[in-house]
């Protein structure tokens, strides 16, 4: 058996919120929405994305939903130019996102920069060039 990651789903504060911020802000496609769930496709070639409420989720795991901080988890965009990085990051931004590390060149020759979306999960967004 190979392990896949079919979905990435986050255990979300308030679902209009964050399907507003990836459907509208990000342009990521819902393919499922029912009350207290969503779902999104995040392009051909990538895991879909849930959104599923936070207490819903953790009390599914059987786990306390208290948390915060760094979760030890992130999330990485790869496209293909500087501009695009900036871009995102700044759509992010407008959507209701927070820049937590501004793009800049990296010292392996690349370009990054990170985004929390208004739940606090991290999104690297890096080009190579």
């Amino acid at each position: 058996m190979t392990l896949a990651a079919n979905a990435i789903v986050l255990g979300v504060q308030d679902l209009d919120r964050a399907k507003k911020f990836y459907g509208e802000g990000l342009g990521a496609t819902i393919v499922q929405d029912y009350p207290g769930f969503a779902m999104f496709s995040l392009g051909e070639g990538s895991s879909n994305l849930g959104l599923y409420d936070r207490e819903a989720t953790a009390q599914e795991a059987g786990v306390p939903s208290e948390g915060s901080g760094f979760r030890a988890v992130s999330f990485h965009h790869l496209v293909q130019t500087r501009d695009e990085v900036d871009d995102v990051l700044l759509r992010a931004a407008a959507a209701g996102g927070t820049i937590v590390k501004p793009a800049e060149a990296a010292q392996w020759g690349g370009y990054f920069g990170y985004f929390a979306d208004p739940d606090g999960f991290l999104w690297k967004v890096a080009s190579a060039a």
